[in-house]
């Protein structure tokens, strides 16, 4: 009997860790914050009603990293350009939802205005729909500037929803308001260090 219900007991036990081991990081829910507009419509005109707190705006900001240097902080929402020791300009960003958050320390690899989209292929195997190109332009998701990350596949760019600035919706790559990508675009060259802090 004792041997028959360590048995049942261990068998119990089995079944429980497969189906947690089943479950997907991050609960497996990967919900954004809201729901993502779609690519192609172009939302910028609604850049006005972005709050006074997700505008660029110089900040009192402790740091040792020499200015130029790019902070991005993801649980906060926010990029930070470092101006010198004690402040930066900060901007509002969305970030990736559950599941698509990273971190590491890189450089922006190239620049583009008005670039052209490609979906990459595993975002095509997410989100089948999804035009496979589309050409640079006020509906595009990438806005009006994108800043190239290393040699990952995330980017620092503009954005057709500005009302998805301060929220968690995008595969991995940081998006801000136009006017502020094109103001951070005309502020850092190529080579420039990017550091991603996630917690």
């Amino acid at each position: 009997m004792l041997r028959v219900t360590s048995a049942l007991i261990a068998g119990f036990l089995l079944a429980l860790m497969l189906i947690v081991s089943a479950q997907p990081f991050s609960g497996g829910t990967y919900k954004p914050t809201m729901e993502e507009p779609p690519p192609g419509v172009d939302n910028t005109a609604r850049d006005v009603e972005l709050p006074p707190e997700l505008r660029r705006t110089p900040v009192s900001y402790r740091s040792d990293y020499p200015p130029g240097t790019i902070i991005v902080n993801t649980s906060d929402r926010f990029l930070y350009l470092i101006q010198s020791q004690t402040v930066a300009l900060r901007y509002g960003i969305g970030v990736g939802r559950d599941g698509f958050q990273w971190g590491g320390i890189y450089k922006i690899s190239r620049k583009a205005e008005w670039p052209d989209w490609t979906p990459p292929p595993e975002m095509i195997e997410r989100q089948p729909y999804l035009p496979r190109f589309m050409a640079g332009g006020p509906g595009n998701p990438m806005g009006a500037a994108a800043l190239y990350i290393g040699a990952t596949v995330y980017r620092i760019h503009g954005t057709n929803a500005p009302e998805t600035i301060g929220q968690a919706v995008s595969s991995g790559c940081f998006r801000l308001v136009n006017e502020d990508v094109q103001d951070l675009f005309a502020r850092v060259p190529v080579g420039t260090k990017v550091i991603v802090q996630h917690q």
